[in-house]
C-alpha cells in the first residue's frame, strides 16, 4: 500500500460567526428531516446566506428532554445576520417540522440573543414562558400539541475554511476515499461541520476571476480537464480527479482535531496520491494551518 504525498502547504482560514443547534423529534427520522431542511442552500457564503451542517446525532439519553436529536451549526459572517439566519430557519424550517423542540447547545459564547422569544409571537398570544429541564422555553401551541424553543440561543467565534484537497487517479475511487474520509471526520465526534453536500465539493472555488462582475470562480489548478492546457496546475499527470472537503470548527483546536482525523484515515490509501490545500497569501484569512503538522 503506497503513503499519500502530504503536500508541504496550508490551508487559509478565517473567523466566523457561529450557533450550536440542538433538534430534538418522536423519532430519529423526523430529527433529521427538520434537520436538514434547517440546514438547507448552506453550503458556502459565496452565494448563500450562510454556511450551515449537521454536527453530530445524539441519544435520547444525551438530550434534555430524552428524545433523538442532532445537532446542527449555522456560520455567518457578523452577529446581526446570524441571528437573522436563526430566526428564519427555526422559524421556517424546524418549527413547522413535526414534533420538534430546540435547545441552544452553546454554552461559551460571547453574544446570545432571545430567538426562542421572538420565534414565540408566532403564538399569537397564546404562547407561554416555561421552566422545563431545567431551561427556559417558550411553549408555542401548533396543530401536533406543542412547540417548544429554549429562550435564548448563543452566539461565538469560530474558524471557518479548513480545507483539504484529496486529488487521485480514479473519479470513483477518489470519491469512494473521500466519503471514507468525511465517515472518518464524524467518527472523530468534533464540533465542526462540513457544509457541502456530503460534506464534498467537487467545485472548489479561487479568489478572483477574469470578470470583473465575480470575486470567485472555478479553482482551475485542480480541474484535471484544464491540466494539458494550462502552465499552473497543481495536478500531477496521472491525476484523473480532485474533491475539496471545507470544514468549520468551533475553534482552531477542533478545525485541526477535524482536518487531521480525514489526513490520518487517508494519508496511506492508495485511492488517493495527494492530500493538499489551498492559500490565497493571505488574502482569504490570516489563520494558517500547516498540513503536515497535522500528521
Amino acid at each position: 500500500m503506497s503513503q499519500a504525498k502530504i503536500v508541504d502547504t496550508f490551508s487559509e482560514c478565517f473567523k466566523m460567526r457561529y450557533s450550536r443547534i440542538l433538534i430534538t423529534a418522536a423519532d430519529l427520522e423526523l430529527a433529521l428531516i427538520a434537520a436538514n431542511n434547517t440546514v438547507g442552500f448552506a453550503t458556502s457564503i459565496i452565494m448563500c446566506s450562510a454556511e450551515a451542517g449537521i454536527e453530530k446525532i445524539l441519544k435520547p439519553s444525551e438530550t434534555p428532554d430524552g428524545r433523538d436529536g442532532v445537532i446542527i451549526q449555522i456560520w455567518t459572517k457578523s452577529s446581526s445576520k446570524l441571528k437573522e439566519e436563526l430566526l428564519a430557519r427555526l422559524s421556517q424550517s424546524a418549527l413547522t417540522a413535526p414534533t420538534t423542540s430546540i435547545f441552544n447547545m452553546l454554552n461559551d459564547g460571547d453574544k446570545s440573543e432571545p430567538i426562542g422569544k421572538l420565534i414565540s409571537y408566532f403564538g399569537d398570544g397564546h404562547q407561554k414562558k416555561v421552566s422545563q429541564f431545567g431551561k427556559t422555553m417558550w411553549d408555542i401551541p401548533v396543530m401536533d400539541g406543542s412547540f417548544l424553543i429554549e429562550e435564548t440561543f448563543q452566539m461565538g467565534k469560530g474558524v471557518a475554511g479548513g480545507v483539504l484537497i484529496l486529488i487521485g487517479n480514479s473519479e470513483i475511487e477518489t470519491l469512494n476515499a473521500t466519503r471514507d474520509g468525511i465517515k472518518a471526520l464524524q467518527k472523530s465526534q468534533v464540533k465542526a461541520i462540513t457544509a457541502f453536500p456530503g460534506g464534498i465539493c467537487r467545485a472548489g472555488s479561487k479568489i478572483g476571476s477574469k470578470y470583473s462582475f465575480l470575486n470567485e470562480s472555478t479553482n482551475h489548478k485542480f480541474c484535471p480537464s484544464l491540466k494539458e492546457s494550462i502552465k499552473d496546475s497543481n495536478l500531477p499527470a496521472e491525476a484523473k480527479c480532485a474533491y475539496e472537503i471545507v470544514i468549520n470548527a468551533i475553534n482552531i483546536d477542533e478545525l485541526k482535531k477535524a482536518m487531521g482525523s480525514i489526513i490520518t484515515a487517508l494519508k496511506e490509501d492508495p485511492r488517493i496520491t495527494k492530500i493538499t490545500s489551498s492559500n490565497y497569501e493571505g488574502k482569504l484569512g490570516s489563520i494558517n494551518i500547516n498540513l503536515k503538522d497535522l500528521l
